[in-house]
């Protein structure tokens, strides 16, 4: 370098600047439709990872990568995208295409209504009717 050259440096593309909102990532409104709760969920983020964020010790996490089918969900209304594979095992290809994934492995696009099902059912069912010694509908199933 001479002593005649200058060196700009432009500030950070990632810094906002003065009078500039902060981009925050795109969120969607997330609706449990067997307890009527609503969560925010952000498009690059888990069903699951929302879900867990509701605070409640009923929603096990499992594996977290979409091998066990902890998670399962109906997705009954809005968009979602997939984020990492699904395990076959747990949501067949024809259950996929009726709605059907795993809320570890799934985003969402739009806002979204969850129908919770199997392990995952139970549990939020239990942690609403008060431990699971109430008898609901839900648990004759």
């Amino acid at each position: 370098m001479h002593a005649h050259d200058t060196v700009q440096n432009p500030a950070p593309a990632s810094l906002p600047m003065a009078g500039q909102a902060i981009a925050m990532p795109a969120t969607s409104s997330v609706t449990l439709a067997c307890t009527g709760e609503q969560y925010p969920c952000r498009h690059d983020e888990s069903l699951l990872h929302g879900m867990l964020r509701l605070g409640r010790k009923g929603i096990p996490a499992g594996c977290t990568n979409g091998g066990c089918g902890v998670c399962k969900v109906h997705v009954t209304c809005g968009q979602v995208h997939r984020i990492g594979v699904i395990s076959r095992a747990h949501v067949s290809v024809e259950e996929e295409a009726a709605g059907y994934t795993l809320a570890c492995r799934t985003a969402p696009d739009t806002d979204v209504t969850l129908d919770v099902v199997g392990r995952v059912r139970r549990n939020v069912m239990r942690s609403v009717v008060g431990g699971g010694n109430a008898t609901t509908s839900e648990s004759a199933r």
